[in-house]
């Protein structure tokens, strides 16, 4: 199986045992503590969850102006975005010291991780606007990823993480949510040795699957890895438990059995276009796939990249910064004239007509409207699911 990025085995920031769980709750009723934001607590689920081998924890500011700049960190290891724990808030803390980290997602103060302080740096705002505008090409407040990150705050804590639990990932979507050790003893135990993955933030309509069923058998794969963002998106986005429902009837009526596995992961979106492609490709590798699909405007929002902009990165990038492959989809939509699904670059002969195409925008109306999706466009069992959810709305 592929190695893990930058480690001969994955390195989950997760306290494996009850024991030392007990420890360091005990430990942490003396600590000071911290809310951290979203953004944060998305990042440590990632680095508990063995996603970000071989980061044991937050970046500091030399790391985040590397990543930023030039892609790796200060020890050259190649990182497309940061990893970091910024906060507005005043504080009292000092280098060495252990802080608890507090869990802005549930109720409860929920302690989810132990940091040790390693630095605590203020960034100015040109600073702020260099990150920006190298990780998102833009620094345009419109843009969804941008003005999180310019929320989040100026103080940058740096240090490694100690990770007690999965927030509300492993509760809320407890048959989805998996880490990258699960998914790798599933490949494993499946006997799969070449396996695809498909990153998704919507429900998948019928070009999708098509576009799975196409790269399966082009890089003649054993198994195909759907795995599906579970954490915040932008407004007007499906939620996650309906994009999953949708994901599992798409597969039960229409994939053979055992050739695909339903996985969920705890991030939220950063809609960072290429940057956040190739981080999609850096945890997949730990996953343990072979191959990340990438297809037309991958991780984008709006019309801030370019259609191929995630799939040109990857030729920009030195050739030895990863070992996952990337397969290149064009975009795909059923054609009249075949009756099928088709990449519309492999069909020369086609014109705008041929083909069923149907905007995010058109398709949440019709949902509105209890208006029937086109079979062309999505599967029934699929369209029901999702009109029933537009329906409660």
């Amino acid at each position: 199986m592929i190695k893990p990025h930058g480690s001969e085995e994955l390195m989950p920031r997760i306290v494996n045992t009850d024991e030392e769980k007990e420890s360091l709750l005990k430990s942490a009723s003396g600590m000071k503590k911290i809310k951290v934001t979203s953004a944060a607590a998305a990042n440590l689920v990632m680095l508990g969850a063995g996603y970000f081998t071989p980061l044991d924890g937050f970046m500091n500011k030399d790391d985040l102006v590397s990543v930023a700049d030039d892609m790796k960190l200060k020890n050259g290891l190649f990182w497309p975005t940061p990893v970091v724990n910024l906060t507005n808030q005043q504080v009292d803390f000092k280098e060495g010291e252990d802080i608890a980290l507090i869990d802005p997602n549930l109720d409860s103060d929920n302690i989810l991780a132990i940091q040790k302080i390693d630095k605590i740096e203020k960034l100015n705002s040109k600073e702020i606007d260099n990150i920006i505008e190298k990780v998102y090409g833009t620094k345009d407040a419109s843009h969804p990823g941008v003005q999180t990150f310019y929320d989040q705050g100026d103080t940058l804590i740096s240090g490694s993480v100690r990770v007690l639990n999965f927030s509300y990932f492993e509760i809320d979507f407890k048959d989805t949510f998996r880490t990258a050790m699960q998914i790798r003893s599933s490949i494993v135990s499946k006997g799969w040795k070449n396996v695809v993955a498909f990153q998704t933030r919507n429900p998948m309509h019928r070009a999708h699957e098509e576009l799975c069923r196409m790269a399966g058998e082009r890089v003649n794969a054993d198994g195909i890895l759907i795995h599906m963002l579970l954490g915040k998106l932008k407004p007007g986005d499906i939620p996650a438990d309906v994009r999953d429902s949708a994901i599992r009837k798409m597969v039960e009526h229409y994939f053979p059995k055992n050739y695909v596995m339903i996985t969920g992961y705890g991030f939220d979106m950063l809609y960072a276009g290429p940057r956040e492609a190739l981080l999609h490709a850096v945890f997949r590798q730990n996953c343990g796939c072979s191959y990340l699909i990438v297809g037309r405007d991958h991780a984008g929002v709006g019309d801030f990249y370019n259609a191929f902009d995630a799939q040109d990165i990857f030729d920009q990038i030195p050739k030895d910064a990863l070992s996952i492959k990337i397969f290149k989809a064009d975009h795909t939509a059923y054609s009249k004239k075949l009756n099928k699904v088709v990449m519309m670059r492999d069909v020369t002969d086609h014109t705008k007509e041929d083909f069923v195409i149907l905007s995010g925008t058109k398709v949440r109306e019709m949902l509105s409207r209890g208006e029937s999706l086109p079979k062309e466009f999505a599967r029934p069992e699929v369209a029901e699911v999702l009109m029933k959810h537009y329906m409660k709305g």
